[in-house]
């Protein structure tokens, strides 16, 4: 089958910002068409819709990271979809009795669209755990929470929320008109525009809507990127629409007449000419010539004073005197020691010399 994809419109308003919806007709049919051919070949449910998205591609990169929601006049989300809403715990009640509360608050001000309500006691106590919250990542295709939890929900949600860019949008419980408000946030979008590129792509209708539905949500999302952006001068460059595995389709290109508008508002840098670089070298060659002449007549005006040598003391080397042995003191014998020895040389001897005459006592 072949199809016949969109030719870009070259005639439309730079200035005012605005789509061919002729155009955009004719890339969503075919954007469609193509959509339900490979849904028949590939899904195994085949009543299953589609996202289709809106590629906005931007002049410049941000300078700061922005997020804007955007209001359609088509609901661009099923009724089987499921929606999770995160509540504060009321004073002095359980977390059953809030989750009762906010059931009668929602039934009596007409909202049918949330399948759940998690008070932020049984947040932080039964979704602690790291399986948990993947788990409850992929139960529901929604978040909101109360406005007045907002800034305690990162810590207790996790960065996965944030990765697959499912962060609960807040909404105000307290409102007189809570059923348009939440109406508006469930089926309306957000872009998530980042100060890293100058891409972004916000999600706008699904393969099941008709044509006029998916291209009145284009336009609509179109004007509130355009007034919204916190850029000066052409916003836009490139927009597309595309669906999860379908070739993205051009349905708006910005005039070459926004080139030279945004280099008129970028400051130029001048540029120096040859020959203004030789006159700047000639002025400092001269002034430092002149520099250099005062310098020496100065020099010669002044009388140079005369210098008188100064006798400095000389320092005598210190002599390095001999270092004397000390005489190590011998211990002295012990006297029983010696007498002992003594004895016993004189008893051997004796007994050894038989010649030695033995005292004899004289006999009276």
């Amino acid at each position: 089958m072949r199809y016949c994809f969109t030719r870009v419109a070259g005639s439309m308003a730079e200035q005012g910002q605005a789509l061919d919806r002729v155009q955009v007709k004719k890339a969503v049919q075919a954007l469609q068409a193509y959509m339900k051919t490979k849904s028949s070949k590939d899904s195994l449910f085949p009543d299953d819709n589609e996202p289709i998205s809106v590629l906005f591609t931007f002049w410049k990169i941000p300078k700061e990271a922005q997020t804007i929601r955007i209001p359609l006049p088509h609901g661009q989300r099923t009724d089987t979809e499921e929606v999770c809403l995160f509540t504060r715990d009321e004073p002095k009640m359980t977390s059953e009795q809030t989750q009762r509360f906010y059931k009668k608050l929602l039934e009596e001000k007409g909202v049918k669209n949330i399948t759940e309500i998690i008070p932020y006691k049984v947040l932080k106590t039964e979704y602690k755990p790291y399986e948990a919250k993947r788990r409850l990542l992929g139960n529901f295709s929604m978040f909101i929470s109360d406005d007045r939890i907002r800034r305690l929900l990162p810590s207790h949600l996790g960065k996965h929320f944030y990765l697959r860019k499912k962060e609960p949008l807040t909404v105000n419980l307290q409102s007189k008109q809570l059923a348009r408000d939440i109406q508006r946030i469930i089926q309306g979008t957000s872009l998530k525009i980042t100060n890293k590129g100058s891409c972004c792509m916000a999600r706008v209708a699904h393969s099941g809507m008709t044509a006029d539905e998916v291209t009145e949500n284009i336009e609509a999302a179109f004007q509130t990127v355009v007034t919204k952006m916190r850029l000066k001068g052409p916003v836009m460059k490139v927009v597309h629409i595309k669906g999860l595995k379908s070739v993205a389709l051009p349905i708006y290109t910005s005039n070459l007449s926004s080139c030279s508008v945004l280099e008129a508002q970028t400051p130029k840098k001048k540029k120096t000419s040859g020959k203004t670089l030789e006159n700047k070298k000639n002025t400092t060659t001269e002034d430092t010539k002149q520099t250099d002449v005062t310098v020496e007549a100065e020099e010669d005006e002044e009388e140079i004073p005369q210098l008188v040598p100064i006798e400095t003391p000389v320092k005598k080397p210190k002599v390095e005197k001999p270092l004397k042995k000390k005489k190590r003191l011998e211990k002295a014998p012990k006297l029983a020691a010696v007498t002992m020895e003594t004895k016993r040389q004189n008893r051997q001897t004796k007994r050894a010399d038989p010649k030695m005459k033995r005292k004899v006592p004289k006999v009276k």
